[in-house]
């Protein structure tokens, strides 16, 4: 079983910056594909960024491409997400996924682990 746990959530101007992590509990995210999803207020929750599990492989939501980074450092056993140039529509709860299915990060989904989700608001 494995239990993502993110951090890093808060609350940052338009324009700045903030940086997500998320690590793991019960076993190592090595082999497992992470993504990166957010559910606005009001709102479906909605794909933001994928990786492989060697990192080489990434994916990306077009509304965060070129602004978000997603990557991970398995020796630490963490996954981070790199959120640059914000923009109030970017808040939003952000939550942590991981899934062993070779392709998921690909297909965006489906994703079998889920973290609590981290609290994101950029103020305009």
């Amino acid at each position: 079983q494995v239990q993502p746990v993110e951090s890093g959530g808060g609350l940052v101007q338009a324009g700045g910056s903030l940086r997500l992590s998320c690590a793991a509990s019960g076993r190592t995210l090595s082999y497992l594909n992470m993504g990166w999803f957010r559910q606005a207020p009001g709102k479906e929750r909605e794909f933001v960024a994928a990786v492989g599990w060697s990192g080489d492989s990434t994916n990306y939501a077009d509304s965060v491409n070129g602004r978000f980074t997603i990557s991970r450092d398995n020796a630490k056993n963490t996954v981070y997400l790199q959120m640059n140039s914000l923009k109030p529509e970017d808040t939003a709860v952000y939550y942590c996924a991981a899934d062993p299915t070779q392709t998921v990060w690909a297909r965006r989904g489906p994703f079998r682990y889920w973290g609590q989700g981290t609290q994101v608001t950029v103020s305009s």
